[in-house]
């Protein structure tokens, strides 16, 4: 893969499935280079796999579709040219779509009621007192890198209920005005209606650290809350019965139901190599939910009953699934793997069918490897997960150690730095920190690359290092312990949790040349670090240079602006290039 490449990648959401289950509808995101912009829009995909999957709609950026559960309509998310979203609804059978919303922050992901006649949804309701950009402002939180990039200053966001404009009256007339449901100084977040309608379940951000279940009528009427204590709740739903499910994360989500007294019961233990994993919302479907399981660096999709019987994957093997959707007896699964960021697969009884090639025009490229798995044991007896991929040709090659941002990165996914480092000439070894203990996740990192260079193909004698988040903190460490590495990129590096988090970090010992990536709006770790690394080595007349991304935060590698992303590729490929020089393989 070459970094222009990234214009081909196509990266599919979770699908929404038509009651009938004979369609599914997704949103597909790509990357505009010449506009520096993200495009979506809306894709439909039979089932049954009797046609290829065709647009659907044309807009900016067309996402999170919802299909009514009476069939007649699909709802979404519309952002024009100015990035706010609103909802949209588009009859099924056929007709223009008509947007519902106008709110000057945007609108969040619709969510049908039992009736069709109503969404639910969750938007920013704007400060009473506008901003004065020159003043002093107190920032006493950290923001969410991953939220929609809103904050208090935009105001808090809030559940709204909207009833559909009468099918008879005037297209041309102005929508009914949605109804603000809930208030306060708290950010709401992930709603979902009860089965009979009549009341809405969401998310409230209590602070950094406890986010709640609360329920608040439909009709009107204050919120009570469901759950107790401080846990991070997300991602509320309803069993058919009106129980309510919620996921819990302690380190790893899992479902959970919620007792008469807000006490949490788990459905599922979701085992040793599951932690920190990210997985797609559950969905309730047939008398059980279908939720995502981390395992050995897949995440899967299983079915749990809700009656406590055994659970039952649905997908497994090298894949990392995420997205869930479900309709007529369908289950429709957005997965990835080494070579496509997402491809449609259809569940039914017995079968499983792929309905998709949105990462078709990639793969014809030739540009792309495959990726194996790689473990090891570390001296304390833990196994340690890796992922190799190798250049075409016998090597031996110079190898790069690759660290993730902590044991949430699934290891079977398309990942584009991987796949342009291999097309360069490349043997990529990548693996994740998987404790708050720095020293003994150096210990088992170092264990796996040995490991790994037992290969002939790959060339032991020019190793090089790149980590990101917890994986640059990380390897800022190595590189005070050891000079075994050629050259090395800490990207954005951030302490990491617990005990990692409260060691110093003295950088008087790094010798080895390191390329400084720092994004200027990641709060997820001093803000200085990065500068600061960089300002030391040049002073100590270490090789070093600094890379600075104005205005990007945490997700620079994968949501970062277009351009932004290609010209990140492109730099670590010209530091390479300058410390492991591969002989001047390209493609």
């Amino acid at each position: 893969m070459r970094p222009d490449d990234l214009a081909l990648l196509r990266t599919p959401g979770a699908a929404a499935v038509s009651p009938d289950g004979r369609i599914a509808v997704v949103a597909v995101t790509r990357l505009d280079l010449a506009a520096d912009a993200y495009r979506s829009r809306l894709w439909a995909v039979p089932t049954d796999g009797s046609a290829p999957a065709r647009p659907l709609t044309a807009g900016h950026r067309d996402t999170a579709p919802a299909f009514s559960p009476d069939g007649r309509w699909l709802a979404y998310l519309d952002a024009g040219e100015d990035g706010r979203p609103q909802i949209a609804v588009l009859p099924t059978a056929g007709g223009a779509a008509r947007r519902l919303t106008r709110h000057p922050l945007g609108a969040g992901r619709p969510v049908w009621a039992p009736d069709s006649g109503r969404l639910a949804y969750t938007a920013r309701v704007p400060g009473a007192v506008p901003r004065d950009a020159g003043a002093p402002r107190l920032i006493t939180t950290l923001p969410d890198p991953f939220d929609d990039g809103g904050s208090p200053d935009d105001g808090r966001s809030h559940v709204f209920v909207l009833h559909l404009p009468d099918p008879h009256g005037d297209d041309d007339g102005p929508p009914p005005a949605p109804v603000q449901r809930t208030d306060g100084d708290a950010d709401d977040a992930d709603v979902a209606w009860s089965p009979d309608g009549a009341e809405l379940a969401f998310v409230r951000a209590e602070d950094d650290s406890a986010r709640t279940v609360h329920v608040v009528p439909a009709g009107g009427g204050g919120p009570r809350r469901v759950t107790t204590g401080r846990r991070a709740c997300a991602l509320p739903a309803y069993a058919p019965d009106g129980r309510l499910l919620v996921t819990v994360d302690d380190g790893c989500p899992v479902p959970c139901l919620v007792g008469a007294d807000g006490a949490l019961e788990p459905l599922l233990d979701p085992g040793p190599h599951s932690r920190g994993c990210p997985t797609p919302a559950p969905v309730v479907v047939d008398g059980a939910v279908l939720v995502g399981v981390r395992w050995r660096g897949a995440v899967q999709l299983v079915r749990v009953p809700l009656d406590g019987g055994a659970a039952e994957p649905l997908v497994e093997g090298p894949f990392t699934v995420s997205g869930t959707g479900a309709g007529g007896g369908v289950v429709v699964a957005t997965v990835a793997h080494d070579r496509s960021a997402g491809e449609l697969v259809a569940i039914t009884p017995g079968r499983r069918r792929l309905l998709t090639g949105f990462g078709r025009a990639l793969g014809e490229t030739g540009r792309l490897h495959p990726v194996r798995e790689r473990t090891t044991t570390a001296a304390g007896g833990a196994t340690v997960d890796g992922w190799v991929a190798l250049p075409d040709g016998p090597g031996p090659h110079p190898v790069l150690l690759v660290l993730h941002d902590g044991p949430s990165e699934p290891g079977w996914r398309l990942l584009d730095e991987t796949q342009v480092a291999v097309s360069a000439g490349y043997a990529v070894v990548r693996s994740s920190p998987s404790s708050s203990d720095a020293e003994r996740d150096a210990d088992d990192l170092l264990a796996l690359l040995d490991a790994a260079l037992a290969d002939p193909a790959l060339d032991g004698e020019r190793v090089g290092v790149h980590g990101a988040g917890h994986g640059g903190w990380l390897t800022a460490r190595l590189l005070t312990r050891t000079t075994r590495f050629t050259a090395a990129v800490v990207e954005r590096a951030a302490p990491g949790p617990e005990g990692a988090a409260g060691a110093p970090l003295d950088t008087a010992p790094i010798r080895t040349p390191t390329l400084v990536v720092h994004a200027e709006a990641d709060w997820s770790g001093p803000p200085e670090l990065g500068p600061r690394l960089h300002a030391e080595l040049r002073r100590r007349g270490v090789p070093a240079e600094l890379l600075l991304f104005p205005g990007e935060g945490r997700g620079l590698a994968r949501c970062g602006r277009p351009r932004h992303r290609l010209a990140r590729l492109e730099h670590l490929l010209r530091w390479w290039a300058r410390w492991l020089p591969t002989g001047g393989r390209a493609g």
